[in-house]
Order: C-alpha cells, then structure tokens, then sequence
C-alpha cells in the first residue's frame, strides 16, 4: 500500500501497556486453563505467563521472563517501576515485588503501608531484614487462569503505584530494584518540557478569552484537557503523575465544593507546573515495561454514552456562540476517554491516531509522520483512511462486523473531521459473531 503510514510508535502514550498483547495470547490462555484442570501445573502456569507477554512493532518487549528449573518456575514480570520475581511448585505460588530497604522506613511510612495491607485483597506488605515487599502467596490445589490474573495484577498495579508514591511524598527514600527503568533522553525531555510551557501558556491565553460571566463550564473543561493531554502525551512518572491524579479525582469526587473554587485550585497547580524548572521537569520521567493496564476494562456501550453527552454539549456551546470552547471540547473526550477508561484494543488506537491528528506540531518534533497541516488546515486523507484499516482489518476475524470508516469521515474543518469521528466511533460494531 503506497499510502501505509510509516510511523511505528516508538513512544510511550498514557498509562496502557502501550504494546499489542500476544497474537498466541488466547491460545496460551486456553492451554493454561487445561493444563490447570489436569493439575499440570507447571506448564499452566507458563502458558499463563506467556498470554500476558506483549509485543511493540512484532518484537516481544520482555516483560514476562520465565525460567523452568526441575520442578520449579521462576518468573520475572515487569510493571513500571515495580519488578515481580516469584516461583511456582507444583503445590504453590509466591511472589514479591521489593519496595525500599526497611532501614530506611520512618513513622509515616510504616503507617501508610499498614493503611495499605487493609486496603489489598490478595497481596500484602511484610518485612525481613533486610527489605520491605509486597508479597503474594498462594496454594495451587484449586487454581485457574481466572483465578490467579486477578492477584498477581494487584501486586503489579500496587506495588508500581507505591514505589511511585513514595518517591513523591518521602522524597528520602531510595527505591530498590529499579534497575531496569531506563532514562529518557534528554532532547525528548526537553520537547516535553518546552510543549508542556508552550500548552499551558495557550491555555491560560484561551481563557482570557472566555466571557466574562458564567464561564466556569468553559474554564473546567480548559483546565481539565490540559492536564489530561500532558497526561497522556508526555507521560509524567513520580511527583507530577501523582498531583496531577489528586487533583483530577479531586476535582470529580469533591462534592462540597464549588466548580469556581475547584477551577481555581486546577489553576494554581497548573501555574506551578508552568513555573517548574527543567531540571525538576526531568526527574519525572522514566522509560519501562508493562503488563497490566491500571483502568478496568469498559464497555463500548459507556464509552458511547460518554461520547453523546459530549457532543451534546458542544451543540450548546455551539446554539449559544462559544465557538472558542469547542476544539477544546473535541480534542478533551479523546483525552478523558483515554485517562479515564479501559477501551479496548481497537478503540484506544483510534483515539490514539486522533489525538495524532489534533496535535501535529508535537508529534512532528518526536518525528512522527504528521496527519493534518495545522497551518493549511489541510488532511492528510489517504494516510488517515489507510492508517483507520490497519486499524480495524487485524481484527475483524473475530468481531466479522467491523468496518473501516475513514470514508464516510468529513475532511472539511477539523472541527467537522473530530465530530464525524466520534459518530463513527460510536457506529463500531464489536458484537461477536
């Protein structure tokens, strides 16, 4: 195809695995749940393990390593900044990921990982002597691949977020076993640094613009798409990714306060990130390997709802002449669904390409082939449409009435482009048939 796009991804987006789960992988899964009901449990636990390595460009990305010793597996699974390491015997699991050294533990600390074993279902903090771990252990006689994906997720997930935690709030503590993060380098981190000054200086230029009454739907939804696209497109790790998640589930879980008083607190921590100097930027990022997304999975019916609501309310806007709102509004439910959602596979990509579309000066300065002309207002129509098929046609073998779309989208404004791609969007098919 003359027209193929020729950008692999070789950025971290979000907080996904950001890679394709194994082709194999439900066949690795089938093989482990027999191989669980005839009590082989070894070869269950490896085919298990091998469903959950994942891939980036056909090249698996190592974050599965298993090693079979007699009657013993060992494994090594690998969640940002956590490193799981355990082994399997016929009889039981273990597993444990090493958090900080336990000398180096004060009150606090001690009182939050307390809070925290109350708050795990499977795994749990302990202590030897010489390190503190969030351990998992487990009996095989009734295990199945259902039954073991669940516990070994939450020490995945739970053990990446608190070593993030930590080094955000007890900034004292050295991390252990971290060995594998890699560094960033530092041209990247600069063009994150300059388009994270240049996106908020933007922003705090647009709404000046707002109108001067009742403009606080308007500043939230400014507000909230900023730290959503910083979110996403440059990928924070520690102390930002922590803050910027409070006040986001602050945002939405605070029902005391006022969408004022909440707009004004999302605005003062967006002039400190503004004013933060380079080098604290560059101690918030990190490159690494996942297994587990952080959001559970969401059904297309909600994503949908989502989407109509929204496009609702840029009709009002629209009614009502706030046009300045409106490719804010567009550009912020590509960034919510993806934040906030667990889409699946088909829906996160086209997200994805969208978000591309949106933001074509960034993606040019990480050397990605651009999708739209911001300055001529132009498309490019053929790469989008081939790009939306190898999208789609990779898995319409199992849900037969997906279709490609990129024809039937409107190229004429990008305003009219994003509202065409939402209503197919919302037009997909994912019905097993």
């Amino acid at each position: 195809n003359f027209f193929k796009t020729k950008t692999e991804r070789i950025h971290q987006f979000g907080r996904g695995i950001n890679a394709n789960i194994s082709p194999n992988e439900e066949v690795f899964f089938n093989k482990s749940y027999e191989a669980f009901e005839k009590q082989d449990i070894l070869n269950a636990y490896k085919y298990f393990l091998k469903s959950l390595e994942n891939f980036s460009n056909n090249t698996s990305n190592c974050n599965i390593n298993i090693n079979q010793e007699n009657e013993k597996l060992n494994f090594e699974i690998y969640q940002g900044t956590a490193k799981i390491t355990g082994y399997v015997t016929n009889e039981n699991l273990y597993a444990q990921a090493i958090v900080t050294k336990n000398k180096s533990t004060h009150v606090a600390l001690k009182r939050y990982i307390l809070e925290r074993n109350y708050q795990l279902t499977y795994a749990y903090y302990c202590s030897d002597d010489k390190y503190i771990k969030l351990k998992l252990y487990f009996n095989n006689l009734t295990m199945s691949p259902q039954k073991i994906f669940f516990p070994i997720r939450e020490i995945a997930l739970n053990a990446d977020f608190d070593k993030e935690y930590i080094k955000s709030e007890f900034s004292n503590i050295i991390l252990e076993d971290i060995g594998h993060l890699k560094s960033i380098d530092d041209n990247e981190l600069k063009i994150k640094y300059n388009f994270l000054k240049k996106w908020i200086n933007e922003i705090i230029l647009k709404i000046d613009t707002f109108p001067s009454n009742d403009n606080s739907g308007m500043q939230a939804f400014a507000l909230l798409y900023i730290l959503f696209k910083i979110d996403y497109l440059l990928v924070p790790k520690y102390e930002i990714y922590q803050k910027t998640s409070k006040k986001v589930q602050e945002y939405f879980n605070n029902e005391n306060s006022t969408i004022e008083a909440k707009n004004e607190e999302l605005k003062e921590y967006i002039y400190k990130l503004k004013e933060m100097d380079y080098l604290k930027f560059s101690t918030n990022f990190y490159n690494a390997k996942y297994t587990f997304n952080p959001t559970e999975k969401t059904s297309h019916e909600e994503i949908n709802l989502f989407i109509t609501e929204s496009l609702s309310k840029i009709r009002w806007y629209k009614n009502n002449r706030y046009n300045q709102i409106i490719p804010i509004i567009y550009e912020y439910i590509a960034l919510y669904i993806l934040y906030n959602y667990g889409a699946n596979p088909v829906i996160r990509a086209l997200l994805h390409m969208l978000v591309e579309i949106q933001n074509p000066i960034f993606f040019k300065e990480l050397n990605y082939n651009t999708l739209y002309n911001k300055d001529k207002s132009s498309f490019y129509k053929k790469e989008i449409i081939s790009k939306i098929e190898e999208i789609i046609v990779p898995h319409q073998n199992r849900f037969k009435l997906l279709k490609p779309f990129g024809d039937k989208l409107n190229f004429s404004t990008i305003n009219e482009f994003n509202n065409s791609f939402y209503l197919q969007l919302q037009e997909l098919n994912f019905e097993d048939v």
